[in-house]
């Protein structure tokens, strides 16, 4: 009593994530989904399924946590390197050499985790096709359940110890650096399409040459490894290629794929291996054996029912559900259990539309009814439009054995006819805002004449300026010339005076330093110019011209002059006059403020 209380509080567990969460654990190993549930549990400290649901429903935040700890991505660049290896030189060349060459390649790495399945997948085609065939031929898609490892799927991103297994010709050739990180080349990136898909409930990719799903199926059990298989049969073209994990077998599914080679855990798709029942013996198994039509024969009409272009149902006449293709599977999310089941408990019998009254007429009346078009809003997706037709199942001179139900998506025809409908409005509209645009070109052609006449006048204001410039600019130049002209005159006259010529402004930093300056104390005018005169290393102290040249700049005195006992540059010590003069604009009246002074220094005539 007790394990069958446990074992159903864990169906009930699983029951609500999928009716809460749309995450379908029901086909995974109860020992192994039993051992991560509980781990979560002892974490948080919950004794029963029951407590750890009622502690999900009031924490949204543990989903996050449990998803993590169920969802275990072991993955890696070249995992198991033989099977890599068998891939890349026995199985590849002869899936390229059977293809032509302008064919494309279609790959499906099923449960890729973070991806480095599906880029090793792309390193290997790479180095098989060329790079240019390979961008314009290859297309891989990586798919999971795992939104996080998608997104690290899609980055293409890895540490660098990540890569490592990866050698090191190819690691260059196909990785780039991004910091501390490396990342798969982007322009063969776009080639690998990410993208969510769970194995048990979704539909599986279709016209694949080559489909990898290792280390995945060990997790299910054998009903739904069953089931997993017979939809990558449908998704294989005929001879494609199935490679699976070191820890999974093929033994029990025989029927569908045949060995390459069993250590290498690669298979391929049998031509007849479809494994399908026939949906019209389970409606006629009271029909005489005559009547059945040969085993190639049936095959051949249950592949066309099971992957048929429409969503289809068979419900029998005494009201089971006997038969679900694999479209109606992934568009209603029925499962295989639920064949068999009264059509009435089923949410399709109510959704896109009631079913069931139709039913009825349809095995009363032995004639088709159509119900038209309904919307659908299936769990993934976006909403469907579905024409809806149920057709009885009539032998030839016999009752009907039940009912078809064929669900066309006419989405596209219905969008196509809203458009049709619309357009004349558009057009309308379309017309209107043709015609106020060119009211609007109109007004802006007027306003960009008026702007080029003022550029025109703008541009002739601007060329009589330039004249102007020009002529000033001429009249600058011969003024500059002048004033070189007047400087070398001043030049040679400083020269001349055979004395020492200092000029500073009122903050005593030196102007002019002449030729005989420099003579007389031996520095050169730039270590002069710019410098404060009372500052400068010369045989003048600045005690001995302090006052006399603040009384000039200060206006005080109109001239300075005294004979002082100094060291000139070659170490003489010479009687030496200076005169301090204020430096004034010419014409200016007394009292004006002084620019400065001009300080002249020379020997002292000899005393008589």
């Amino acid at each position: 009593m007790s394990l069958a209380r446990h074992d159903s509080g864990l169906e009930a567990l699983l029951a609500f994530l999928r009716r809460a969460r749309g995450f379908d654990l029901t086909g995974y190993k109860r020992a192994s989904l039993e051992r991560r549930f509980r781990r979560r549990m002892d974490a948080i400290g919950c004794r029963t399924h029951g407590d750890y649901l009622d502690y999900i429903e009031v924490h949204p935040e543990e989903y996050e946590r449990l998803f993590d700890t169920l969802l275990i991505n072991v993955t890696g660049f070249f995992r198991d390197r033989p099977a890599w290896d068998h891939l890349s030189q026995e199985v590849l060349p002869r899936l390229l050499d059977a293809k032509p060459a302008d064919e494309p390649f279609r790959v499906w790495s099923a449960g890729c985790s973070t991806g480095q399945e599906a880029y090793t997948t792309a390193m290997m085609l790479a180095e098989a096709l060329g790079e240019g065939a390979y961008r314009e031929r290859v297309k891989i898609f990586a798919t999971d359940i795992d939104e996080d490892a998608l997104g690290s799927a899609r980055l293409g991103v890895y540490s660098r110890k990540e890569v490592e297994p990866v050698p090191g010709a190819l690691r260059d050739r196909y990785f780039e650096c991004a910091g501390q990180k490396l990342a798969f080349r982007e322009d063969l990136r776009r080639t690998v399409l990410v993208s969510r898909n769970n194995l048990v409930s979704d539909a599986p990719i279709s016209r694949l040459d080559l489909l990898i799903c290792r280390n995945t199926l060990m997790y299910f059990t054998a009903e739904t490894q069953g089931r997993i298989l017979r939809h990558f049969h449908f998704a294989l073209v005929p001879h494609g290629v199935l490679m699976l994990g070191r820890s999974e077998t093929m033994i029990a599914h025989r029927e569908l794929f045949e060995a390459i080679d069993g250590r290498k855990r690669t298979f391929r798709r049998r031509q007849d291996g479809l494994g399908l029942r026939s949906p019209l013996a389970a409606l006629a198994d009271d029909d005489a054996t005559e009547r059945r039509p040969p085993s190639d024969d049936r095959a051949t009409r249950d592949a066309a029912l099971e992957l048929g272009p429409h969503p289809q149902l068979i419900v029998a006449r005494s009201g089971e559900l006997t038969f679900v293709n694999l479209p109606a599977r992934a568009l209603f999310g029925i499962s295989h259990e639920d064949v068999g089941r009264p059509f009435s408990e089923l949410e399709v019998a109510r959704a896109p539309a009631d079913l069931l009254p139709a039913f009825e007429q349809a095995l009363h009346d032995c004639r088709c009814v159509e119900l038209g078009e309904h919307r659908f809003l299936p769990r993934e997706g976006d909403e469907r439009r579905l024409d809806v037709t149920l057709s009885p199942l009539v032998p030839e001179g016999g009752s009907p054995y039940g009912v078809s139900v064929v669900f066309a998506d006419v989405s596209r025809y219905a969008t196509l006819r809203r458009d049709v409908e619309s357009s004349p409005r558009d057009l309308e509209l379309a017309y209107e805002e043709l015609q106020s645009t060119i009211d609007e070109l109109e007004t802006t052609n007027e306003e960009l004449e008026s702007a080029n006449e003022e550029l025109q006048t703008t541009n002739e204001v601007l060329q009589s300026s330039n004249e102007e410039l020009e002529t000033i600019d001429d009249e600058l130049r011969e003024r500059t010339s002048e004033l070189d002209r007047v400087t070398d005159l001043l030049e040679s006259i400083l020269t001349a005076l055979a004395v020492g010529v200092a000029v500073v402004d009122r903050e005593q930093r030196v102007q002019v330093w002449n030729r005989r300056a420099e003579d007389l104390w031996g520095l050169r005018r730039d270590e002069a110019v710019d410098h404060r005169l009372l500052s400068l290393d010369i045989g003048l102290a600045a005690e001995q011209l302090a006052g006399p040249l603040r009384a000039v700049l200060a206006g005080a005195s109109k001239r300075e002059h005294a004979v002082h006992q100094v060291v000139d540059r070659r170490g003489r010590t010479i009687a030496c006059s200076t005169t301090i003069l204020p430096l004034t604009a010419p014409g200016a009246a007394d009292g004006q403020p002084v620019r400065g002074a001009i300080v002249l220094m020379g020997d002292a005539p000899a005393s008589t």
